[in-house]
């Protein structure tokens, strides 16, 4: 396994080192390595679209994490009810994880388009002053945006909470049973606080997806109407190959990049933490 191993992680950090340079390069169709300083950086702070796709994914983080934490962790419980024909109904919720974003943002694109989707088949059925064109509104665009990536990803927070649950210890079950809790104080009380390792885990995996969403809302909303759904990596793609500014582009990449480190940091310190006061080192 060591030599592809090898050649991915090389891969991503050439790569990265290489990004990071030409961010501080006037680079522009082609390479060119003349220093630029922060340059790049400071038109990237004050770009519109930038601040305006910044704004766009914390109201897209927030949603996409809140409804698919609750979603997914609700058919965990419902699932680990021992329902009959379990394994259909688990293959059912996770099968959209199998569908590559692409596809999804492209059916979703027909379902909420006015003339060919949810709202025409209601009109067909008669109620006519029925409106669901949120795809085509500039206030509304960037929540179907959030319905896309909530159906896609609920399955995929389902089954680490399911197999969390599954892993609770049968005696804390049974003494909560005993001290008369019910099935939501047992759950609130005793299963969450064992799975809470989980849920972190579930929550900084969800936050990089929500970070690195590009090919989603490129079929789905192309980041319009206008900038009404642009996310920041939607800026990258745009000033490198719309714009023809490769150094800009790079210096946007870079920023992203430093988000992501935002949130992996602090997670990768408190499990680095938690490991050593487990073994007794702190």
């Amino acid at each position: 396994m060591w030599p592809p191993l090898i050649a991915s992680a090389g891969y991503v950090v050439v790569f990265t080192l290489w990004t990071t340079l030409i961010s501080f390069t006037r680079s522009s169709l082609l390479p060119d390595y003349t220093w630029a300083g922060l340059h790049n950086y400071t038109q990237v702070l004050v770009n519109r679209a930038w601040h305006i796709a910044y704004v766009n994914l914390l109201i897209y983080g927030a949603g996409f994490l809140a409804l698919t934490t609750m979603l997914g962790l609700l058919l965990a419980v419902l699932i680990d009810q021992r329902i009959r024909g379990e394994n259909v109904f688990r293959t059912i919720f996770l099968y959209p994880m199998a569908v590559s974003f692409v596809v999804t943002g492209t059916v979703w694109s027909w379902l909420l388009n006015p003339r060919l989707g949810i709202q025409k088949m209601v009109h067909d059925l008669g109620w006519t002053n029925f409106r669901f064109d949120w795809v085509v509104n500039r206030d509304m665009a960037i929540y179907t945006v959030i319905i896309a990536a909530v159906w896609q990803a609920t399955g995929f927070a389902m089954v680490l909470f399911l197999a969390g649950i599954r892993s609770v210890n049968a005696d804390l079950l049974k003494a909560a049973q005993i001290d008369g809790a019910g099935p939501w104080r047992t759950c609130l009380k005793v299963v969450l606080p064992t799975i809470w390792p989980i849920v972190a885990t579930v929550l900084v995996i969800l936050l990089q997806f929500a970070i690195k969403t590009f090919d989603l809302v490129l079929a789905l909303t192309s980041g319009g109407p206008g900038l009404s759904s642009t996310l920041p990596t939607l800026v990258v793609y745009d000033l490198m190959f719309q714009r023809g500014s490769l150094g800009g582009g790079s210096a946007a990449a870079i920023l992203l990049l430093m988000s992501v480190a935002v949130v992996m940091g602090p997670y990768l310190a408190c499990a680095r933490w938690r490991r050593y006061r487990e073994r007794g080192d702190v």
